[in-house]
């Protein structure tokens, strides 16, 4: 009893204490004025860069007049110390070299340093000692060592204006094979030089010390118009530095052409037209529209790295736009033709043979341990229940169940194809593991046979008759990012340290978003969201964090702010800590949240059916995986029983089934992949609804 008293008495100590704590962290505003910078913003407050970085991460990509920066209080700040030098180096250091400092700059690494200064990534380390530990920091003031391998110390820090005004030396890096290093407009005769994108007459004449009278006298062409990738002719001057052109390959990105068949020479503008981004469109979208990949896409639009925009207005090649076929949400059941008879395999790894030769376990004790048969048994649950209802309706299609006999590293997939003929099959669904059912639609390439994947969420390799059924975690992520683009949302988000790769994405698919800082201590500071926030347009708040307490201290920032502002919730994937008593549904609801989904609640007469009939089966109500053998078969075997093939339905059907919708979109460089997604929210009447 004594014990439970201590323990009881040191919990509410320990919260008192981690309360107070918070309450004493102190944050100020502070408003941009005309001609600041981040450096002296943190000299006025007397912190580094890197603090108000952390608080303020969009202020790494520059800071704009009259934006809102939060700037924390002495205590909060990080100190980076750096380590102790001997005397007898600094000595040497003051004597014998120039002092420099470097303070870190976004998007600096310790190898565009070491470019920078002409020294070695193992140089810089060695001067800094344990400061660079853990990686190079925004705001770091660090040595750069001198000629004879020392650092110099300085007292006040270089600016970074400053250091770019000495002349660095040029230095050329060893030649690849397809590589040529040439001095341009040197005296031995003509050079070239090829346009690049954002370059300009005026910038190219000053680079070579020509006048634009003459570089357009040399190149006649350029005097109405001026193609990114032209190879003008140069004449003048040597410039500032040794220019290295390399062959380009088609994908590079630097390359602005596209060289394929059909386009003669996508090098000028002569072959390329412009087109305006519309709601919902991707890079893999657009370059499918026109036949092109989405490397060859992004080297005619490098703006393209930092995403795409509505209303972008991109480069791409002329008169080769596919006149997209309009897909419709229809019933395939209506148009059933029995004219033809079909064929399907479906294949599934029930691994039988280990089954009956396991003397140790029985049957019984090998379910209850073997999550993945069971879900195995599950889909195929389901997949009788879909061949059920294809008797039913008379479909007109032959049906090979087959053990797969796999496992995530073995397979014997290939030899059953050759053992059952699978080449003559029109469709099939499996194998389940993602190498194997690839390996299954290589094998199957020359008969162009749909191999349709049930389960995996990988992202396919190159091959064109491969269906992924299952959306990937990125398709499922750009698909709520586009919906909230397509309702003109201020998208902000939450992310906390644990999420890194979901931090990755958005700042490489959805740079247009805006990242919350968080506190040294990884905590949310409620400020830091509300100076985001914009009145008269949704506000989204992205949150990913399994925290309760990083959850509750979100939305309770969001509530206080629907008072002035429109704010929604936003999750990109499950979180189970959303099920948890601390977080009530009111909560979420209040804020209705949103999210992607592959399944829909579904209260049709048709889906109540469905339950019944598979309650009064198999004594259990269906699961996920259930419901979903049962979409996947159907779905597959009514597109094989219509008028049209298989691949036609893809093109022109959308369809939907007890959960599951199906809208397979063919993929600039792989298979298809099948963008049936639900946007989903938690409304106010406690229903869970599709966002429209």
């Amino acid at each position: 009893m004594k014990n439970r008293i201590l323990f009881t008495l040191f919990l509410t100590v320990f919260s008192f204490i981690f309360t107070v704590s918070a309450k004493q962290e102190k944050y100020i505003k502070h408003t941009v004025v005309k001609g600041e910078t981040i450096n002296n913003i943190a000299q006025k407050y007397k912190v580094t860069p890197y603090d108000i970085y952390k608080l303020n991460p969009d202020s790494q990509n520059g800071i704009q007049l009259d934006s809102v920066l939060l700037i924390p209080s002495s205590g909060e700040v990080t100190a980076y110390v750096a380590p102790k030098v001997a005397p007898s180096i600094v000595a040497t250091s003051v004597q014998n070299t120039k002092l420099t400092t470097h303070l870190v700059q976004p998007k600096e690494t310790l190898y565009s340093l070491s470019k920078q200064y002409n020294i070695t990534v193992d140089a810089l380390k060695n001067a800094n000692g344990d400061l660079l530990n853990n990686g190079l920091k925004i705001g770091m003031n660090i040595k750069i060592p001198t000629s004879d391998g020392q650092a110099a110390v300085v007292s006040t820090p270089i600016a970074v204006k400053e250091v770019v005004k000495e002349t660095p030396k040029v230095v050329v890096p060893k030649a690849e094979p397809k590589t040529e290093i040439k001095t341009v407009a040197s005296s031995a005769g003509p050079a070239f030089h090829v346009i690049e994108p954002k370059e300009t007459k005026y910038g190219i004449s000053k680079k070579y010390g020509i006048s634009i009278p003459e570089l357009e006298r040399l190149n006649p062409q350029i005097a109405t118009d001026f193609p990114i990738g032209f190879k003008l002719v140069i004449s003048g001057n040597k410039p500032n530095q040794t220019v290295v052109e390399t062959v380009k390959s088609a994908t590079e990105i630097t390359k602005p052409a596209v060289e394929t068949s059909t386009i003669p020479s996508a090098t000028t503008k002569k072959y390329l037209e412009e087109y305006v981004v519309k709601p919902n469109d991707t890079p893999a979208t657009i370059a499918s529209d026109y036949g092109i990949t989405e490397k060859e896409l992004i080297s005619l639009n490098p703006e393209l790295k930092k995403g795409v925009k509505l209303g972008m207005i991109l480069r791409v090649p002329k008169g080769q736009r596919k006149e997209p076929v309009r897909k419709e949400q229809g019933n395939l059941i209506k148009s059933i033709n029995t004219n033809a008879r079909k064929q399907l395999a479906l294949l599934f790894p029930f691994n039988i043979s280990k089954i009956e030769s396991d003397t140790v376990n029985s049957t019984q004790a090998r379910l209850k341990k073997d999550k993945f048969l069971n879900l195995t048994l599950d889909f195929y649950s389901g997949a009788l229940m879909a061949i059920d209802s294809a008797r039913v309706l008379g479909m007109n299609v032959d049906i090979k169940i087959l053990d797969s006999q796999e496992t995530k590293n073995t397979s014997n997939v290939l030899a059953l194809a050759d053992q059952n003929d699978l080449k003559s099959m029109d469709a099939i669904i499996g194998p389940f593991y993602q190498s194997n059912v690839e390996n299954l639609a290589q094998f199957l390439g020359p008969t162009k046979t749909p191999v349709i994947s049930p389960l995996s969420k990988d992202e396919a390799g190159n091959y064109p008759n491969l269906y992924q059924s299952m959306p990937t975690t990125d398709l499922m992520r750009s698909s709520v990012f586009n919906y909230m683009k397509s309702k003109n949302g201020n998208i902000i988000a939450l992310i906390d340290n644990k999420k890194g790769s979901i931090t990755q994405y958005i700042q490489e698919n959805q740079k247009e978003t805006r990242i919350i800082g968080l506190s040294v201590k990884g905590s949310v500071v409620a400020d830091s969201l509300t100076i985001l926030l914009q009145k008269d347009r949704m506000n989204y708040v992205v949150l990913a964090s399994e925290s309760t307490g990083m959850i509750l201290a979100t939305t309770n920032a969001m509530l206080a702010a629907q008072k002035e502002f429109q704010v929604q919730l936003v999750i990109l994937e499950p979180n189970e800590t959303l099920d948890f008593e601390e977080i009530s549904l009111i909560r979420l609801t209040k804020l209705k949240l949103l999210y992607p989904s592959l399944s829909r609640p579904n209260e049709t007469i048709e889906a109540n059916q469905f339950d019944a009939k598979y309650k009064k089966l198999n004594k259990i109500i269906p699961n996920q995986y259930a419901i979903r053998g049962f979409d996947v078969t159907f779905d597959t075997l009514l597109r094989l029983s219509q008028g049209s093939t298989f691949d036609e339905t893809i093109q022109s059907s959308v369809t939907e089934h007890i959960e599951n919708k199906f809208d397979y979109v063919q993929n600039a460089t792989y298979g298809y992949s099948n963008n049936g997604i639900y946007i989903l929210y938690y409304d106010t009447d406690l229903t869970i609804k599709e966002a429209l």
